[in-house]
């Protein structure tokens, strides 16, 4: 297969390139970032990267019409971007996907859509059923300003989908492992990591109770290549993490102690570290039936192990 993924040079694009290549298929990737996570691809046969804005139409229309399976990953993402810049993560969100669904219509491509966990908002309704309430807080709460593009993202993914394009929506529960996003920026594993290798208390924002659901890279990478497989995907949201819910104050201890270090844990309120424009979210749990059911795919590796390969890999990095 010729698989085209947008924003395919970050985490989980460079991961999921791998297995595509691993598959004998030849992978393009769109993307403006820094090609530092698929560098060690570009020795492998089937291997190129576009460094362009999936803003781009012209450029997109082509690729697009090249590829046999799209996977939509550009994004803007990262809490220091949706309190900061909101306009840059609406534009982007939105109007990237349009133009990918808009290009996959126009050639008959099936489309896998990334979305994520932030959807659902502060949603009671724990684990996240698929076809649950979303909740979220005013749209003058820039914190908001993600989840929302990500959902009219996913709404325009199914109205093109009705219009009899091949559609499958991912939401992803908090992917980690090695070659994660920069050190102290964006998600919790990655601030912890920081703090971490430089023998820094673990700030732990808030008494530490509210928890999350944390995906091994490979587990998703595995559901993700069988949502651009599985026919019966088509169509439908599907959450992609693990069932096993883990405090913020737990993570922190356990990555002290897998990384043996001396490093305390201290808590901060969360006007310490974010703007006014942040609201933390208590619970955030999958249901992953679907993912099961649908996609043959279950969260197999145990977040203990995780931690433990993903610091490894951290600390191979910073010597």
């Amino acid at each position: 297969m010729k698989v085209l993924i947008t924003g395919g040079a970050g985490f989980l694009g460079s991961h999921l390139s791998e297995a595509w290549l691993a598959r004998g298929s030849q992978v393009t990737v769109l993307d403006l970032a820094s090609d530092a996570k698929v560098r060690h691809l570009r020795a492998q046969g089937g291997f190129r990267m576009i460094r362009e804005s999936v803003l781009n139409r012209d450029i997109l229309e082509g690729l697009v019409a090249w590829a046999d399976l799209v996977y939509h990953l550009a994004a803007v993402v990262g809490v220091e971007h949706y309190v900061g810049d909101p306009y840059q993560v609406l534009t982007v969100n939105i109007n990237g996907t349009q133009d990918v669904l808009a290009a996959a219509f126009r050639h008959g491509r099936k489309v896998v859509l990334a979305s994520t966990s932030e959807v659902y908002g502060r949603s009671p309704a724990v684990p996240f059923d698929e076809d649950g309430d979303r909740v979220l807080g005013s749209t003058r709460v820039d914190r908001w300003c993600y989840a929302t593009s990500k959902a009219a993202a996913e709404h325009l993914s199914f109205a093109f989908w009705r219009m009899g394009l091949p559609v499958v929506v991912l939401r992803y529960f908090n992917v980690y492992g090695p070659r994660l996003d920069q050190m102290d920026r964006g998600r919790v594993v990655t601030i912890f990591m920081g703090q971490l290798l430089r023998g820094e208390p673990l700030t732990v924002i808030g008494d530490g109770s509210q928890t999350r659901s944390f995906t091994y890279v490979d587990d998703a990478v595995r559901a993700t290549v069988a949502a651009g497989l599985a026919p019966a995907a088509v169509g439908q949201a599907i959450n992609i993490g693990s069932e096993e819910e883990v405090s913020i104050a737990t993570l922190a201890s356990m990555m002290v102690r897998l990384a043996g270090s001396a490093s305390p844990v201290i808590f901060v309120p969360k006007e310490a570290v974010y703007d006014r424009g942040y609201e933390d979210i208590p619970r955030r749990v999958p249901a992953v039936r679907r993912m099961r059911e649908l996609l043959g795919a279950r969260a197999e590796i145990p977040l203990e192990e995780g931690l433990a390969r993903t610091i490894e890999w951290f600390k191979r990095q910073s010597r």
